[in-house]
């Protein structure tokens, strides 16, 4: 999606949670109805995205924001998502449709090179991520393998809280 040198508009109408606050957070523009619920399961059940599911939403919201919203794994209406800048607009669901088709029409009478560089010179900022999200999936890789990986899937397979508290040192 980063590549793409059209802009990518996330239209969130109900839950974006773990890979799709991944998603709505790397798109360009993300337009959210009053239904939508956005936030992270990750660390609840054992996994992480160590590239820009924590880095680049980092860059987003701010590191403190960034930091509550995969530590704490809360969740948080469309309205909060537009406050700490996840979403650029949220609206009533019966206008999420117009809205989105409203906001693409709108680049769309854009000059498409001129929108094309500036997607590239925003990405340029945030390229290092890359690979910083490389590694941390190798790390990921290694950490699946972990009993307390298997400790959060079994939690979450067997319908009761994960006993991490015994991985602590």
């Amino acid at each position: 999606m980063r590549d793409v040198p059209k802009p990518v508009i996330a239209r969130v109408q109900g839950y974006a949670i773990g890979g799709g606050n991944v998603l709505a957070t790397i798109c360009d523009l993300t337009i959210c109805s009053e239904n939508a619920i956005f936030g992270q399961v990750g660390p609840k059940m054992g996994s992480v995205d160590p590239g820009y599911g924590t880095a680049y939403l980092a860059r987003v919201v701010g590191e403190k924001k960034a930091r509550e919203i995969w530590y704490m794994c809360r969740r948080y209406t469309g309205q909060e998502a537009v406050a700490m800048g996840l979403a650029n607009k949220c609206v009533p669901a019966d206008q999420l449709d117009a809205e989105v088709q409203a906001w693409a029409e709108e680049i769309c009478r854009r000059s498409p090179t001129a929108i094309a560089i500036a997607k590239r010179s925003f990405n340029m900022d945030t390229a290092h991520q890359a690979g910083i999200a490389g590694m941390g999936m190798y790390a990921l890789k290694l950490y699946y393998d972990t009993e307390e990986s298997r400790e959060g899937v079994n939690a979450l397979k067997e319908k009761r809280q994960p006993e991490f508290r015994k991985f602590y040192k």
